[in-house]
């Protein structure tokens, strides 16, 4: 009897963590994207990154986006997903580094540049408030694998724009129009009722 209580506690506690691990996982793995942007927003306002490295690395950062939104696109991440989803970002994280050390530079005060900063910078808001959401409980797993779909295609729009080095105001428009409606999908699916993973 008491073998089959130990057994059925482990059970019930395995079903209870597995949505707060894959929650938190999700999270984090947004929270991090987040802090991505920002570096290679930092990168681009200092100089150590041009218009066109900022571009390669929102390419990356699609890629990694697109690994999370199949990975939650089931409610919860395997930990096999969590491994490719952390080398992955490994990666980017190393790039970052790499390009803006690379000597290349980029001119911080170039209506090129101040465009794609403006769009990682919201590009960096609006992770972060996917991770908050998620968080909060208010995103559910699920809506957030439909987010980080709308954020690689973000990701990827600005890398196509940004890939010859130059954005003109027409790019960045256009890219502005994508990101508006992401913004309103996080915003509805923060405020809507489904709250579950």
């Amino acid at each position: 009897m008491k073998l089959k209580k130990t057994a059925y506690s482990l059970a019930l506690s395995a079903l209870i963590t597995a949505p707060v691990y894959a929650q938190s996982s999700t999270a984090a793995d947004v929270q991090r994207d987040a802090k991505q942007e920002q570096r290679i927003d930092q990168g681009l306002q200092s100089g150590q990154l041009s218009t066109r490295e900022a571009g390669q690395l929102q390419h990356q950062e699609a890629h990694v986006d697109a690994m999370e939104q199949k990975a939650d696109h089931n409610g919860s991440v395997s930990p096999r997903e969590q491994a490719q989803i952390n080398a992955a970002q490994d990666r980017v994280s190393r790039d970052v580094y790499a390009d803006k050390h690379n000597g290349v530079t980029g001119n911080p005060d170039s209506k090129s540049s101040e465009r794609m900063q403006a769009d990682v910078q919201r590009d960096a808001k609006q992770q972060q408030r996917i991770a908050n959401g998620v968080e909060n409980g208010s995103v559910s797993n699920r809506e957030a694998s439909r987010l980080e779909r709308g954020q690689a295609h973000d990701d990827r729009s600005q890398s196509r724009i940004a890939a010859n080095g130059h954005i003109s105001a027409s790019e960045q428009h256009h890219a502005q129009q994508r990101e508006n409606h992401q913004s309103q999908n996080i915003r509805k699916d923060r405020h809507d009722n489904d709250h579950h993973g």
